[in-house]
């Protein structure tokens, strides 16, 4: 099992790697989702949008896009892309740092690989419970 993080033309200032990784294995073992590799790519805005554009057909900016490669259902391999910039402009929106939101998207993409959607309200509200539990989980300890 292999967590990894990079950065393509971007700068993300993402402390204890470590720990992160580790937090993000139990939030796998908590979902009972196996998981035998993931990989995170930070982004700037138009890289995200060409990504959203050429293998979901949407035209429009977005935080994150999540990629299920595995075709067992019960292993996960994946690759999240995090857009920076909408990390940035979320951050200011709803008041929180930067590092908070970071990690709410960083959360939000595992949950995505577990299973969790959000295109409903009622999926929507789940998964912003499920995200402010991992946050609460994080940063309390």
């Amino acid at each position: 099992m292999a967590i990894y993080f990079s950065a393509h033309e971007v700068k993300v200032g993402l402390k204890d790697r470590t720990r992160l990784k580790g937090f993000i294995t139990e939030l796998f073992k908590r979902e009972q989702q196996g998981l035998a590799n993931l990989q995170y790519v930070f982004c700037k805005d138009e890289y995200l949008l060409e990504i959203n554009q050429e293998f979901l057909q949407h035209d429009t900016y977005t935080d994150i896009v999540t990629f299920e490669l595995s075709a067992d259902p019960d292993i996960t391999e994946g690759e999240i892309y995090i857009s920076v910039d909408r990390v940035k402009e979320n951050a200011e929106h709803f008041e929180v740092s930067e590092n908070y939101e970071l990690h709410r998207v960083i959360f939000h993409g595992a949950l995505h690989l577990c299973g969790y959607r959000d295109k409903t309200k009622k999926e929507e509200t789940l998964m912003r419970q499920k995200e402010d539990e991992y946050l609460h989980l994080y940063f309390e300890k």
